[in-house]
């Protein structure tokens, strides 16, 4: 049985990817209302892939015999002054889940509970390319600056992301 402390944080990063998966749509949504279909894709692929992550501590928990327990999502901004402020926040977001696996790692360490650190590692791994990827597109962002065919080629290259 996985130990309680554990268990709650455990269940505290499933709200915490929800939560991200909310995020994200919200997101989503915003760039759909500014007609940057592409931006909206990459935004809603990751919302569904931020989903995933929670279902997979979901499914972690359940596995180790513990009880997965959803509590209630924050609601998400939905309005921002530019994309590259939805990037900066988006980076911004992702740094906040590395700190937060950073967490749980360290508590899993501390209890000696190397099932959990190893499942975990996924997640460790997983954040430097979520980090990555919202820092080259804002550098992107950043780099074209007030170009309109910058932008729109952005756009057509987000919206390749499956």
């Amino acid at each position: 049985m996985i130990d309680q402390n554990m268990l709650k944080q455990l269940n505290g990063q499933v709200n915490a990817e929800l939560y991200s998966a909310y995020l994200y749509l919200s997101m989503s949504a915003y760039f759909e209302g500014k007609n940057l279909k592409g931006f909206a894709n990459w935004m809603r692929v990751q919302s569904k892939e931020e989903l995933g992550h929670a279902m997979k501590i979901y499914d972690f928990i359940i596995e180790r015999g513990g009880r997965a327990e959803l509590a209630k999502i924050e609601t998400p901004e939905k309005d921002w002054p530019s994309p590259v402020d939805v990037f900066k926040k988006t980076l911004e977001h992702e740094k906040h889940v590395t700190s937060l696996i950073n967490g749980l790692v360290k508590t899993a360490r501390s209890i000696d509970d190397y099932a959990t650190e190893i499942f975990l590692q996924w997640f460790v791994t997983e954040q430097v390319e979520e980090e990555a990827n919202a820092e080259e597109i804002l550098n992107k962002l950043e780099m074209i600056k007030d170009s309109k065919n910058g932008v729109f080629m952005l756009d057509r290259e987000l919206g390749a992301r499956q």
